[in-house]
């Protein structure tokens, strides 16, 4: 069969994270002549992501929902709405007679990757994150591949992410511009820390860049106002790639993609894990660098002023160009090699 007659499906989402891998892997699978189904959900952010996406052939998603951190019935609920959505998947697998499933993991991958399992599809996982999520670990075992950064046993270790970033990799070698990444949504655990280190930045004539999210960005945007500084604060841009090349630091949550994107663009970074993350994975995505001397890692519970201190005085040229000898490019298109 022609390559071009063949149809593979992606599964997975929920958050930002998932979406970016999932999107990664349908252009690629796009560009070398798949018919791309997208399986998702109806909750969290899939539909914003792939309703409209030019480069899928058809995208479907199903009332489903996670598992964790609900009550019993809440639970319950959610399995069975999971078994009514694996049904539904089967028959997209059977219909469109589906060659291979890709899942990039998230409660919207639960459907697709047992409807997988169920009629034998071969199935293959990227894992984004340093502690594997549930459903992976039950899945894994019915994969012929499990892809990840940080497993051992994976045969290709680079993250998948926009390419640009690669055009735009440079080593920093001082830091002018300082950025403080907390996501779309914001965290106030950071928004308090810039403020508080703020003034230092000033002293030190260091610029700021500063994603405050919606929920606190008029707060955020304030309080500069009050320390008489002119940063660039902002809640949302869709071209957060061109702030984040703008500047020469990072401090930021540590999800999986924004992780391996500063690690892509050679920014070093202070990495504040979000505490409630999923068997408190950020903290091990940024423990992976940190053991590689590639960041700074702090909890939320640790953060003082002093630590900016110690951190201008390290060689961050060093740190630059060490993260970029971690990742290498075309991690979708390697993958993709293996997967065919």
């Amino acid at each position: 069969m022609n390559s071009s007659t063949k149809t593979v499906v992606v599964t997975g989402g929920g958050t930002g994270g998932h979406l970016s891998v999932a999107k990664s892997f349908i252009e690629e699978f796009h560009d070398k002549g798949y018919r791309v189904i997208f399986i998702g959900s109806t909750k969290g952010q899939d539909k914003q992501w792939f309703e409209n996406e030019p480069k899928l052939y058809k995208a479907f998603f199903l009332d489903t929902k996670g598992v964790v951190n609900q009550n019993f019935f809440g639970k319950i609920n959610s399995m069975l709405l999971i078994f009514k959505a694996v049904l539904q998947s089967v028959k997209i697998l059977k219909k469109h007679n589906v060659s291979k499933v890709v899942s990039v993991g998230g409660f919207s991958a639960a459907s697709g990757s047992f409807a997988s399992i169920l009629t034998r599809t071969p199935f293959y996982i990227h894992e984004q994150n340093s502690v594997m999520g549930k459903l992976n670990s039950i899945t894994s075992k019915f994969a012929k591949e499990v892809f990840s950064s940080y497993l051992e046993s994976s045969k290709i270790k680079d993250y998948p992410i926009n390419q640009k970033l690669f055009k735009s990799q440079r080593v920093r070698k001082k830091i002018n511009t300082v950025i403080f990444l907390g996501g779309s949504q914001g965290a106030k655990a950071i928004n308090d820390f810039a403020l508080n280190i703020a003034p230092v930045l000033k002293e030190k004539n260091i610029n700021i860049i500063h994603q405050a999210g919606k929920n606190d960005f008029e707060r955020v945007k304030e309080e500069y106002e009050k320390l008489n500084i002119a940063a660039d604060v902002f809640d949302f841009t869709p071209d957060i790639l061109a702030k984040m090349n703008d500047s020469d630091f990072a401090v930021s949550r540590s999800g999986a993609s924004t992780l391996w994107e500063l690690t892509a663009l050679g920014i070093p970074a202070l990495f504040i894990p979000f505490p409630y993350a999923a068997s408190n994975h950020q903290y091990y995505n940024a423990k992976y660098l940190l053991d590689r001397n590639l960041c700074f890692l702090r909890t939320e519970a640790e953060l003082e002023q002093n630590i900016i201190m110690d951190i201008l005085n390290k060689d961050i040229e060093k740190m630059s160009s060490g993260l970029i000898k971690t990742i290498k490019k075309d991690a979708v298109k390697n993958i993709i090699e293996i997967i065919e």
